[in-house]
């Protein structure tokens, strides 16, 4: 049909309408929340790059998940930043480490709430690269048994999903192994599949005090340039064993989004980073984009792109608008 029967506009003219016929939505339970965990209690540390986020003792931290499931978000994510660093990471996977503490104490006061945990060694290590360096180079099979070892200790305090995103070949299925054999096969993987050596990961190496000390992450990341690697790196994960594939960043990578969604109808999640984040944070205090109307629609575009859940810095305030 063409004009004047054809009048999309029609659908357009009320809230109301434009509510009835809307594709894609966004709700609170689309998203999770990253908490920064750090040692002593009672603390709070603004990262400075990311305004509303900080730094929180175990004790703030299980306060801050349960506002979150209060606003009816159905998980966290937690990053460690330990009290004492070395080089092979050994507070990741100590059992009383930072995030095995704050996985008890949320656990403790907001049981129903998902409990995630990032499976990695960069905020542990006193080099900041993700695995154990050997001659300059971080080695994956060396780096397999501690990975290991830290989703262990997560999966014993209580975590319900355990998310490796150090990028070693082989780490889901190393994982999946470990965990079934340990008593733990209910425990969910949720893999960071398709990882690109960003630049938008700044302001999160400030808030995790994970900035590598030399070279950069770009020998085990992907690289901005490929897709069709993407789709390997995923299917490999699955048949090791991955319950949940993510893409990281978003906003760069919406194709991959698609694709990966289109490829494997996976349960499929995205990290809305950091530096997407603040870059939005800064363009709105200085005016030049209102915040209200950015974020939901950059949140609608993950969605849009194949995500089944984000995770995002905007999760709390976006879950208390809608």
């Amino acid at each position: 049909m063409a004009f004047p029967v054809t009048r999309p506009r029609r659908l357009r003219r009320t809230g109301l309408l434009r509510d009835l016929v809307r594709e894609t939505a966004l709700s609170p339970r689309d998203f999770i929340y990253p908490l920064f965990v750090c040692p002593g209690r009672d603390q709070e540390q603004p990262v400075t790059s990311m305004p509303g986020v900080s730094q929180l003792s175990v004790d703030r931290a299980a306060r801050e998940a349960e506002t979150v499931w209060h606003l009816g978000i159905p998980g966290v994510i937690l990053f460690g930043i330990p009290e004492t660093k070395d080089a092979v990471g050994s507070e990741a996977y100590h059992e009383h480490g930072v995030v095995q503490e704050a996985i008890r104490a949320i656990k403790d006061k907001t049981p129903d709430l998902l409990v995630i945990t990032d499976v990695c060694l960069c905020e542990y290590t006193d080099h900041g690269h993700c695995g154990v360096v050997e001659d300059g180079e971080v080695d994956n099979d060396d780096t397999l048994e501690l990975l290991v070892k830290e989703a262990l200790s997560h999966a014993r305090a209580g975590a319900d999903v355990v998310a490796p995103s150090d990028m070693m070949d082989g780490r889901v299925g190393a994982i999946r192994t470990a965990l079934d054999q340990d008593g733990f096969e209910n425990v969910v993987i949720m893999a960071y599949a398709a990882k690109y050596a960003s630049g938008f990961y700044g302001p999160f190496r400030e808030a995790a005090e994970s900035t590598p000390q030399f070279g950069n992450r770009r020998s085990y990341q992907m690289d901005p340039g490929n897709s069709d690697e993407a789709l390997r790196e995923v299917e490999a994960d699955i048949a090791e064993g991955a319950d949940i594939v993510m893409v990281k960043p978003a906003l760069a990578y919406l194709d991959v989004i698609s694709r990966v969604k289109r490829r494997f109808r996976y349960p499929t999640a995205a990290y809305n980073v950091s530096g997407e984040y603040a870059m939005i944070k800064a363009a709105a205090q200085n005016g030049w984009i209102d915040e209200s109307t950015v974020v939901p629609e950059v949140l609608l575009s993950i969605k849009r792109a194949g995500a089944d859940l984000i995770l995002t810095y905007f999760a709390k305030e976006m879950a208390a608008g809608l």
